[in-house]
């Protein structure tokens, strides 16, 4: 299989056409994809860089750049060299332009409003962080979104993928023998979600992190019985308490987290409607 060089050229920090890129490049099984990452091309003289660059790697180029003389430069210059291009949003803002009666603003990279996105996910993460696995319980009403489960529901992996989202995630371990602290069910500002899975899943699961650690694979941890009546005890919580609960026995750490996105913008619609 021939290797394919892929340049992405942005006027920002390019991580709209890196997600692009991994969502698009997913579809292909073991292509062979030489990845040339541009960002923060706002001038002639950088793109003419660039351009030397592309012209040494031929391949396909895929742009978010918005200054008119830039992309027609780059344009030009790909067709002398017979490469295609693909300017990435183009599509979606010109439909958005039609259904909003109104211009894109051609402002390269809206750098404000992404300096702005920038810092709140920086600020996330060090909450989420900082509240993994329980801890801090006093700080918890300053989350976004709060995960609840019993353990080995991915419920750290969510929260730091909910983080770089933005969301202020606290995670907090569902334990029979040790339940959590009474201010879990007095939190008014953070959305609750509880996280569960199928008893078996969850007993392969642990049985391969015990493995990992070169742990005894036969423990109560992944007794039949005990795991059955621990994902039964969260499940009674999150039904008494009204929690919407997701099911990760088939989703992948993505998939929960969309989930978790949706039922988080769903309830805060709800509240505005109801004018909380």
């Amino acid at each position: 299989m021939p290797r394919l060089h892929l340049h992405m050229l942005s006027d920002s920090t390019g991580e709209t056409l890196e997600m692009i890129a991994k969502a698009a490049l997913a579809q292909f099984e073991g292509a062979d994809v030489h990845r040339h990452f541009w960002p923060m091309v706002r001038s002639q003289q950088h793109l003419d860089r660039v351009l030397a660059e592309v012209a040494a790697h031929p391949g396909l180029v895929l742009f978010t750049l918005v200054n008119a003389d830039i992309r027609q430069r780059l344009e030009e210059r790909c067709r002398a060299l017979g490469l295609p291009t693909v300017p990435a949003l183009d599509a979606v803002t010109a439909v958005l332009e039609d259904m909003l009666g109104q211009q894109a603003k051609a402002r390269p990279g809206r750098q404000h409003m992404m300096d702005e996105a920038y810092f709140q996910r920086v600020d996330a993460i060090h909450y989420t962080i900082a509240h993994d696995d329980g801890v801090a319980p006093e700080d918890w009403e300053e989350a976004d979104i709060v995960l609840a489960g019993v353990s080995r529901t991915s419920k750290t992996p969510t929260s730091i993928y909910l983080a770089n989202r933005g969301f202020k995630v606290a995670n907090i371990p569902v334990v029979p023998e040790s339940p959590p602290p009474p201010i879990l069910y007095s939190l008014k500002r953070p959305f609750v979600v509880g996280l569960t899975t199928a008893p078996d899943r969850l007993i392969q699961v642990r049985r391969n992190r015990l493995l990992s650690l070169n742990q005894a694979p036969e423990t109560a941890y992944v007794d039949q019985e005990r795991v059955a009546k621990e994902v039964q005890y969260a499940r009674r919580m999150f039904a008494d308490n009204g929690w919407p609960v997701i099911d990760v026995t088939r989703r992948s750490i993505e998939e929960t987290a969309a989930a978790v996105i949706n039922l988080y913008n769903e309830s805060r619609q709800e509240s505005a409607a109801e004018g909380k």
